[in-house]
């Protein structure tokens, strides 16, 4: 029992709240500390890996883009004659950008309808449907493989599979990959062959139009072509705009067909001399590491112009369920 006449605000009286401060939880502040130091923690390994494996190297190359570097000495500050010799005074540079330009706008268009063309058969429903998919997805599984190179230079070589099959119909070009003329256009296939990514990203949107438009469309006149155009496309417009951008980056990309194809020369006669294939070649064959560096940039900067741009125009013709058209 307290002694009488002892104050609550004596030194030894028992505080009720401070009781229980000190036996239940820990105040919110200190928990959010400690919510915040493991948050920390647990994204160290993705920290980490971001500094050392892109933002340390993508630091170091703009560096190097700057200096004259051979893989040997150390780095020679030049300022921007890289890139003013890039511009200026290097026609093959001018050759690899019209090649991978003209590469781009004949492969984007092409892999893309034919994954549409593809997506739209395999959603309707049919038996073995799953294996149809698997089938067409399978050359992605592949990828940019040197496997995969190496059959297609054989296949349009001199003396190949294709070249055969031509000449027993009477067309004789001779091999694909040995004319300047076509060379371009086996690594055209090959890009095109491999559609199953944005396949399977159209079959999913595909699977999200909802089929009272087609029933409505229908019951209104609209025939499969109408229909395809007036529902199909314009519900479909997100994901096009999304394999539009990721498509084209990929092509801007390529690097392992004209490598292996052309035996890492870009030929014949540059006809196959891909940006990156010149990168490459100025960088770890001439030993001009800077130069490869301010050439990396360029293509950066000009994959961020031309994905602004792509963004910019899909206002026009993108159309986003539930918002009305401008």
């Amino acid at each position: 029992m307290r002694a009488a006449g002892a104050s609550d605000n004596e030194p030894g009286a028992a505080n009720p709240s401070r009781g229980r401060r000190a036996g239940g939880r820990r105040p919110r502040s200190s928990r959010r500390r400690g919510e915040g130091r493991a948050a920390w923690l647990l994204l160290t390994p993705w920290t980490a890996g971001a500094l050392l494996l892109t933002i340390g190297p993508a630091a170091v190359s703009l560096y190097l883009s700057f200096t004259d570097y051979n893989l040997f000495d150390p780095p020679h500050w030049i300022g921007l004659r890289n890139y003013t010799a890039m511009f200026t005074r290097d026609p093959r540079y001018w050759d690899a950008v019209r090649v991978t330009a003209r590469y781009v706008v004949l492969v984007v268009p092409i892999k893309l309808a034919l994954a549409l063309a593809v997506a739209l058969l395999l959603n309707r429903k049919r038996r073995g449907q799953g294996f149809y998919r698997s089938a067409f997805y399978a050359p992605s599984l592949l990828g940019a493989s040197v496997a995969v190179a190496l059959v297609w230079r054989a296949l349009f070589s001199t003396g190949g599979t294709v070249d055969h099959l031509l000449s027993d119909i009477g067309i004789h070009t001779g091999g694909w990959i040995d004319q300047p003329q076509y060379a371009l256009y086996t690594l055209v296939l090959l890009g095109a062959w491999q559609f199953g990514a944005p396949m399977v990203i159209f079959l999913a949107g595909l699977k999200q139009i909802p089929g009272d438009l087609y029933e409505a469309a229908a019951i209104d006149g609209a025939g499969p072509i109408r229909r395809f155009w007036s529902v199909t496309v314009p519900m479909l417009s997100p994901v096009l705009l999304f394999n539009l951008v990721l498509e084209t980056i990929h092509a801007f990309q390529a690097f392992t067909g004209a490598f292996i194809v052309s035996s890492g020369r870009g030929g014949p006669g540059d006809s196959t001399l891909f940006y990156t294939l010149y990168l490459y070649q100025r960088g770890f064959t001439d030993f001009r590491m800077g130069y490869a560096s301010a050439m990396a940039w360029v293509l950066l900067l000009a994959l961020g112009a031309l994905t602004l741009v792509l963004f910019g125009t899909a206002r026009r013709w993108v159309f986003y369920a539930g918002q009305e058209r401008a």
